[in-house]
């Protein structure tokens, strides 16, 4: 049965009024998005263009001779492709990469492992308390980020010296991971206040201490904050070559992955067929790392973001 509307100017008003030509559902205009859209494409190609023509030169150049890589450093040797270089590299005594990798691997666990056993539980204790002397903490936390390594570096040469602790591995790895707490307590924070504190009361009721909730109860829970914070640091230390180098003398014996490469490079900085075999040992790992492990640095940034 179809009702017929008395008045025709009140059922124009019940109408819905038509959207107007280019604009869309959130009121914002389409034909402007469409003119922006190549701009957007044509950074997009310019930064797709920064970051991947080093990358192929380091891995074309690196199967190549002296030559080939002074003719044409950007071709691709299809021909004279050769692993002569790359072998030499990986079995060089006087810069071998590849032994640097276990130190530098060394210095990756032992600094997550310590940085997670101190930044967690002081996140923690941050992130439930209300007062604001624990708030000022964490803005001295933050403070950290701000100065760069390269500033203090000096300073704490001279800490180390004191404490008896220049030149040793022990005096390296404490550098480390006091520059990477700042950071970690950050995004623990960050996570753990999105954590419902009833969690908190009831293991209290359970009879659970602080230390007891944080670690079997919270701490699973900051699975993705960890695993970010992991990936960052893993990084960070994997690169890092102002600490070791100047931390470290070369009479220490000990070697990360970047100084293994300035030492043997700065002496053949003219021979093309050891500068990118070396380099791009010591790049693979950790691009191949990022690559695969960037799903999870994404989703450990964002998942604290906005509480749901």
């Amino acid at each position: 049965m179809v009702v017929l509307e008395a008045d025709p100017e009140a059922a124009a008003r019940k109408r819905p009024k038509a959207r107007p030509a280019g604009r869309d559902d959130g009121g914002g205009s389409v034909e402007r998005e469409e003119s922006r859209s190549p701009v957007r494409w044509a950074l997009l190609g310019v930064l797709f263009v920064v970051m991947v023509v080093p990358i192929y030169l380091l891995i074309v150049n690196a199967f190549k001779s002296q030559q080939e890589i002074l003719d044409n450093p950007f071709s691709i040797p299809l021909g004279g492709l050769t692993f002569e270089h790359m072998g030499a590299a990986i079995s060089s005594p006087q810069f071998n990469v590849i032994g640097g990798y276990g130190f530098t691997l060394f210095l990756v666990v032992m600094v997550d492992v310590l940085c997670i056993v101190l930044a967690g539980p002081a996140a923690y204790a941050i992130a439930r308390s209300l007062k604001k002397r624990t708030q000022l903490v964490l803005l001295y936390f933050l403070a950290g980020t701000f100065i760069p390594g390269a500033a203090v570096i000096i300073p704490v040469i001279y800490v180390l010296r004191e404490i008896g602790l220049a030149n040793t591995v022990t005096g390296l790895v404490a550098h480390d991971v006091a520059s990477t707490l700042p950071v970690s307590i950050f995004l623990f924070v960050g996570f753990i206040r999105t954590i419902p504190v009833d969690i908190d009361h009831a293991a209290t009721i359970d009879g659970a201490g602080r230390y007891r909730t944080f670690w079997t109860i919270i701490f699973p829970l900051m699975r993705p904050a960890v695993v970010t914070v992991l990936i960052l640091n893993s990084i960070g230390i994997w690169n890092d070559f102002i600490s070791p180098q100047i931390l470290l003398s070369p009479s220490s014996g000990h070697y990360t992955v970047t100084t293994a490469i300035y030492a043997g490079i700065s002496q053949y900085s003219t021979d093309l067929t050891k500068v990118f075999p070396n380099l791009l040992l010591a790049v693979a790992p950790v691009v191949i790392f990022f690559i695969y492990m960037q799903r999870h640095i994404i989703s450990g940034l964002t998942v604290g973001a906005v509480k749901g």
